[in-house]
């Protein structure tokens, strides 16, 4: 697919050519509003990434032309303006979504597919297939036979194209619009070895029948599938391999890492200019143009140190720029603008918070695949481990300690079992430490030979899932791992929404989804209780203040209903003082949540909320089946 990028920052630039194009889209760059506007008017692009504040023509004039002109396809906003009316100003200017910066890279590719997904179809399959051919779209993995299937960009783009349009002939000169960007000049002879290439690749692979036909005069069309294998597949049409990982993994983050690598220099020459204005304001020099100038600089500073790991950097440049809004300067600044300065020279100096992989959707996966267990260090077990999990529908691979993070390069396990002892305590917490980090969705088992408190101490810190003692023996393990993963709160948990703001409502959302939870949004409190007992949620979010409902009035009348009285309820509020809080409780909230709302913390207190709902459900089940 293809994307238009209009943005003048030329580390943003770098940066998300550097991430769209490991995803397999192809990108054309415009560095102001009038190329912009050309080029969208002129190519066919499914997507374009605009920037609001773009030279010669800003963001929101810019959208403004498009749709005038007709222009349907989706456009997502980037701002670092991050107001409600500076939001609203986007979307009523014809803007369908926005991402503020800094923005968190996971975040920018969830909206970009879910755009693209909004424009093709709400029911696209995550999963193209034709015959035993298997493309993911959401983890860019493309399988025959179960088999990988290595693919250039090119080659999958390729393959994407036809499979996404079946019934459609692309010409040499459609698919060198579609695949290639403005800047390169391929002819169509390429196109003829591309398909070539695609070709030889399929059949090395096994597939026997030509997935391409040629349509003379037009072009090339998709073959229908064999017969007999399209009705062999339309049972799991779905289905992905065990493997399927997150989109950004740690190969992935270095390639990033690298254009931070590169860029580090601009941004040392952009707080350069604020060191100039700082001397020039001692003595008492200071010109507009340098003024200007230093604002710019930190405004490109608080727009894209954060998506580079520098979330403290993004503030303290959006809090200089604060102090360099108005046209003249006092020298009364100086003091605010030094230490503001120091403090980002500083945060530079150190390294950038690791980015996280993203965690994968939880309808992405077959409910029946086998899942992978990857133990680390634990020779104890080594030997039963792989006939015990195959009972349980696990596929078990034993990594030594040592070489483990190299393997948690290659793979996404659905589950870690890590084996802690006394001699290895230290290297094994570090480890866990980049688990968490890297991979925060998936669960992790701990094993020990001593039951200690201090250990289970250490260990739920990092969030780890369960902690057992080896001697309950190999079944009782791989039972609490089957319990853990079908009890995960991502396995069809359904999260309520409720709040009068539009935007709240879509900020809640985008935090909660890419973790695999079902989201339904209700911006009427009114329709409160037919949307609740139509989709029936595992969890209720809403709002404290809303018009003609409050929150408290629908948490009392939630507690009214028998069939709803166990249900988790989180209030989102700005009034966190103890009479307001007390309030909340006594309507029957079990949990709060302060405005503005952070997104770690949200999602730490939903998951935690349901987790403890389904123990308590499974509690009661076993209580009654015991007769106790």
């Amino acid at each position: 697919m293809k994307i238009l990028l209009i943005e003048d920052d030329e580390s943003v630039i770098a940066l998300l050519l550097d991430v769209l194009t490991t995803q397999h889209y192809t990108v054309d760059v415009a560095t102001d509003g009038q190329i912009g506007l050309e080029l969208a008017v002129t190519w066919d692009y499914e997507l374009i990434l605009l920037d609001l504040l773009i030279p010669k023509l800003d963001g929101i004039h810019l959208c403004c032309k498009l749709r005038t002109q007709g222009f349907q396809k989706p456009i997502l906003l980037l701002t670092a303006k991050g107001s409600s009316a500076d939001v609203v100003k986007g979307l009523d200017a014809g803007a369908d979504d926005y991402v503020t910066k800094p923005f968190a890279l996971v975040e920018l590719l969830a909206r970009v597919r879910a755009l693209l997904r909004r424009r093709t179809t709400s029911l696209a399959p995550p999963v193209l297939v034709w015959e035993k051919l298997r493309m993911n779209v959401a983890s860019v993995e493309v399988t025959y036979a179960e088999k990988p299937l290595s693919l250039t960009p090119k080659e999958y783009g390729l393959l994407g194209l036809f499979l996404r349009n079946p019934q459609r002939a692309f010409s040499r000169s459609d698919i060198l619009d579609r695949l290639w960007s403005i800047d390169a000049s391929p002819s169509e002879g390429t196109v003829t070895n591309l398909i070539k290439d695609l070709r030889q690749k399929l059949k090395a692979a096994g597939m026997t029948a030509d997935l391409l036909e040629t349509v003379y005069g037009l072009g090339y069309r998709l073959k229908p599938p064999p017969k007999q294998d399209c009705e062999q597949d339309a049972s799991d049409s779905t289905a992905l391999p065990a493997s399927a990982v997150a989109l950004l993994t740690p190969k992935k983050i270095a390639s990033v890492n690298k254009v931070l690598e590169r860029y580090q220099q601009t941004f040392a020459a952009r707080v350069s200019v604020l060191e100039q204005l700082e001397a020039s304001l001692r003595q008492q020099n200071v010109s507009p143009a340098l003024c200007q100038e230093a604002a710019h600089e930190a405004h490109k500073l608080a727009g894209t140190l954060g998506s580079f790991g520098y979330g403290k950097g993004s503030e303290l440049a959006g809090a200089i720029e604060q102090l360099l809004q108005p046209n003249t300067l006092e020298p009364s600044v100086i003091p605010s603008l030094s230490a503001l300065i120091a403090a980002l020279k500083q945060t530079l100096t150190r390294p950038p918070t690791p980015l996280l992989v993203e965690p994968v959707e939880s309808e992405l996966v077959e409910p029946n695949a086998t899942r992978l267990v990857l133990v680390i260090d634990d020779a104890a077990i080594v030997s039963q481990a792989w006939q015990a999990g195959v009972a349980w529908g696990f596929q078990v691979e034993v990594v030594a300690l040592q070489t483990a993070q190299q393997r948690l390069n290659d793979v996404a396990p659905d589950a870690i079992l890590l084996s802690l002892s006394t001699e290895t305590v230290d290297q094994t917490l570090t480890l866990l430490q980049t688990i968490k980090a890297q991979m925060p969705i998936v669960p992790v088992l701990v094993m020990t030979e001593h039951d200690r408190l201090i250990d289970r101490v250490i260990v739920s810190r990092f969030g780890v899932r369960r902690f057992l003692p080896t001697s309950i023996g190999v079944p009782q393990i791989f039972e609490a791992l089957a319990q853990m993963l079908s009890s995960a709160p991502t396995a069809d948990a359904n999260i309520m929404l409720v709040d009068d703001d539009s935007i709240v409502l879509e900020s809640l959302r985008s935090h909660l989804q890419p973790w695999g939870l079902h989201v339904t949004s209700l911006q009427d409190p009114g329709q409160f209780w037919d949307v609740l007992t139509a989709t029936k949620p595992d969890l209720l979010v809403m709002d404290l203040e809303m018009p003609t409902f409050s929150g408290i009035d629908l948490c009392r009348v939630v507690r009214q209903d028998l069939r709803w009285g166990n249900l988790p309820i989180l209030v989102v509020t700005a009034h966190t003082d103890m009479a307001s809080i007390q309030q909340v409780f006594a309507a029957g909230a079990d949990d709060f949540i302060g405005k503005p709302v952070v997104g770690p913390e949200l999602v730490t207190r939903v998951i935690s909320r349901i987790e403890r709902s389904r123990l308590q459900h499974e509690l009661e089940t076993m209580k009654r089946r015991l007769g106790t």
